[in-house]
């Protein structure tokens, strides 16, 4: 089964994802805060991170994507940025950072699905 790691610090955004997702055969684990993000991913090693930029604390989530990304031992899961910033500096940012793809809110669950669907093709 799949792990997916939805990481916002609103946790009505964390349960309409995981709503979203409980359909699907997922195993699905949240966190809060950067830090939390990255000793669940250390831990658990997710297939898929949900991963909301703007964050309270010393890692908003493009430091936690060039940490997950860049750690060897976490063998590259797929990151998808969620977040309410769409300009076109802020989508580079988010390759700079090494994410996957790039979802601006608010999203339908369809479109959350849709980008799902693709890591998975291309993985």
């Amino acid at each position: 089964m799949k792990k997916i790691l939805i990481v916002d610090d609103h946790a009505d955004i964390r349960r309409l994802i995981r709503m979203t997702l409980e359909f699907e055969d997922y195993d699905i684990y949240e966190a809060e805060d950067g830090a939390t993000a990255l000793l669940l991913a250390e831990a658990l090693r997710p297939d898929l991170v949900l991963l909301d930029v703007m964050m309270p604390g010393d890692l908003d989530g493009l430091a936690v994507c060039r940490r997950i990304k860049g750690d060897p031992l976490l063998q590259g899961p797929g990151v998808i940025l969620l977040t309410a910033r769409g300009q076109a500096q802020d989508c580079e940012a988010g390759r700079l950072a090494g994410a996957d793809a790039y979802l601006v809110k608010p999203f339908s669950p369809l479109q959350l699905i849709d980008v799902i669907s693709q890591q998975w093709t291309a993985a």
